[in-house]
């Protein structure tokens, strides 16, 4: 089956890119620009950094130390793509193999020097993945076969003793692989890989072990901390080493750490990350809107771990997850045309951002960038969109259960239906049974969506959050229709979180909006907002947003603190224009807000 997560066991079993296609709209739109356009956008900024010409033994060599695990996620994005370039790509690569099946531009003459910062297995990591998805949509060959080498070099040289990688990220690649190929060496080095964290493995940093999650062992961690790529790197290989060995109290304990992480540490967006100087998670409710860092690449983890939590589980709460992450984190991610991309997703840009046509030496900047010094990002974006049909459905015994709503057509045995919606901008989706079949068909009822309806069978029920469910048999043309209510609502913070006393954020949908000020108009630092129901324009199938605000200066005494404690800004009333936070930042430098003070 052509998925990125194939498991053997579990409450849902996933639907592969050969059962799932997307049709025009939000997401299929996205699909098919990453294909024909941010995949080849990719590409050609690797040429250009000489980061592939490493691979051909070009001199000097150019890139970070962890370069080459980005032409093996372009690779693994052109796999789930079936895109033309791929065979060409993978020979550079193949010429780059040692004979025992390492490889590594950076490392050749100096293996295992350095597991703290070397990124030697997590090199490793992207490629079994990249080869992986080539034999899940094409079979074996070139690239396949420099995949298998290097694991199987892996297994040999790390099978013994208590050396792991600083970033996590091949033990999920392993555990694939074993899926893939059935053989049980890959598990179980993935398995022991996973033991040895914490013990610890690797020498202490100025950030502390926790900044690679090997200050205790996972089965003692409460939560997920320290580096949040790392830390959903690592939790989303636990999971697929619990479900493959049938450790239930492996997999409860990432369960609790994620339930704690998104109660805590998670920004409205989905976002994670509080901390620019160690790219890490903060203290619990430590979620400061401006000075978030919210990577492009956690959202991205985040969005694999709730999708594996959701297949061994089950459990709605983390589809509900990802489908905030996708609509505001993935999709923020990347401009409209496919060409450029955030790394760090801030809620508020006080400064708009000085426009760059070049490599981005920083990961910070109120506009996205065509490329940076460390591009994980956009190659994951491509990566992620590429696979991205695969993640909207499921199966089970019983039928299929759409969780993310999407046009599309999904088959599963004799069940055929295609997903019709404006998702979302429209709340209505209509699933339309194609061809006579049984089975259920489960739609889910995001959180947020009170008084949803389902009609079916000439019928029309409320249906709760969770899943609105739909029994056969089925003829084709029947109908089921989800209705989801779309008012926008306003979202307050727990007072816990000091950042964000006072303040509120509108949502509509699954969508978190945003005020975006273009040249500074208006100058969103003098704005406060009133708790009134917002006013919707449509315009061009896109919904924003506006509320009423308040534009002025506080006392006029200069001094902005007092003895009263209910005081307010006053001043000029005006209509304040709020977009989709993943549409901003796409008409130029602006400065952005989603917390707004409230009179």
């Amino acid at each position: 089956m052509a998925n990125p997560v194939l498991p053997s066991s579990g409450v849902l079993s996933p639907l592969g890119l050969d059962a799932v296609r997307t049709s025009p709209g939000f997401w299929g739109d996205r699909v098919a620009l990453n294909r024909e356009v941010t995949i080849a956008h990719c590409q050609e900024w690797e040429e250009r950094e000489g980061w592939i010409g490493n691979f051909r033994g070009e001199r000097p060599r150019r890139g970070r130390e962890f370069s080459d695990s980005e032409i093996y996620k372009l690779l693994e994005a052109m796999a789930w793509a079936d895109h033309p370039g791929l065979p060409a790509l993978a020979e550079t690569v193949a010429q780059a193999q040692e004979g025992d099946g390492y490889i590594n531009t950076r490392w050749s003459g100096s293996r295992y020097t350095d597991f703290e910062w070397g990124h030697e297995l997590y090199c490793f990591g992207h490629l079994i993945q990249a080869g992986v998805a080539r034999l899940r949509m094409h079979g074996e060959d070139r690239l396949t076969q420099v995949a298998v080498r290097a694991a199987d070099h892996v297994c040999r040289r790390f099978m013994e003793g208590t050396e792991t990688c600083g970033h996590p990220e091949i033990e999920m690649a392993l555990v694939e692989l074993y899926r893939v190929t059935g053989a049980e060496r890959y598990l179980e080095m993935a398995r022991r890989f996973v033991d040895r964290r914490g013990l610890p493995a690797l020498a202490d940093i100025p950030f502390g072990r926790a900044y690679y999650q090997d200050d205790m062992p996972v089965r003692q961690a409460q939560v997920f901390r320290g580096h949040v790529v790392r830390a959903l790197y690592l939790a989303s290989g636990v999971v697929d080493v619990a479900v493959e060995t049938g450790d239930e109290e492996l997999l409860k304990a990432v369960e609790a750490q994620w339930e704690r992480t998104v109660a805590r540490r998670t920004h409205l967006t989905g976002g994670m990350g509080s901390r620019h100087i160690d790219e890490s998670y903060g203290e619990d409710y430590e979620l400061p809107p401006d000075r978030a860092y919210n990577e492009t690449c956690a959202s991205i983890a985040s969005i694999m771990l709730a999708h594996r939590l959701l297949l061994a589980t089950g459990d709605v709460r983390y589809a509900d997850l990802a489908e905030r992450t996708l609509y505001n984190m993935l999709a923020t991610g990347v401009a409209l045309d496919g060409r450029s991309f955030f790394y760090a997703n801030p809620l508020q840009v006080r400064v708009p951002a000085v426009p760059l046509e070049g490599v981005n030496h920083a990961a910070e900047g109120g506009l996205r960038s065509h490329w940076f010094d460390v591009s994980c990002c956009p190659n994951n974006i491509a990566r992620t969109l590429a696979s991205l049909p695969a993640y909207l459905a499921t199966s089970s015994a019983d039928g299929i259960q759409i969780h993310h709503h999407t046009p599309s057509e999904i088959r599963h045995g004799d069940l055929v239906v295609r997903v019709e919606t404006g998702y979302p901008w429209d709340g209505a989706v209509t699933v339309r049974v194609l061809e006579d079949g049984e089975g259920r068909i489960s739609l889910r009822v995001p959180a947020w969506a009170e008084d949803a309806t389902l009609a079916h069978g000439g019928m029309v029920r409320e249906v709760t959050p969770g899943y609105a469910v739909a029994d056969g048999p089925w003829r084709a043309g029947d109908e089921i229709r989800l209705e989801l209510p779309m008012t926008p609502r306003w979202t307050f913070p727990d007072r816990r979180i000091d950042a964000l006393r006072g303040s509120a954020a509108v949502e509509r949908g699954p969508l978190v909006y945003c005020a975006e000020s273009v040249a500074d108009e208006p100058p969103l630092g003098d704005v406060t907002a009133r708790v009134a129901p917002p006013v919707e324009h449509h315009e061009d199938g896109v919904v924003e947003l506006e509320v009423e605000a308040s534009l002025g200066a506080g006392d006029p005494s200069g001094w902005p603190y007092g003895a009263a404690q209910d005081g307010r800004p006053s001043g000029a009333g005006v209509g304040l224009r709020l977009v989709p936070y993943h549409r901003w930042g796409n008409r130029g430098p602006a400065t952005m807000r989603v917390w707004l003070p409230i009179l």
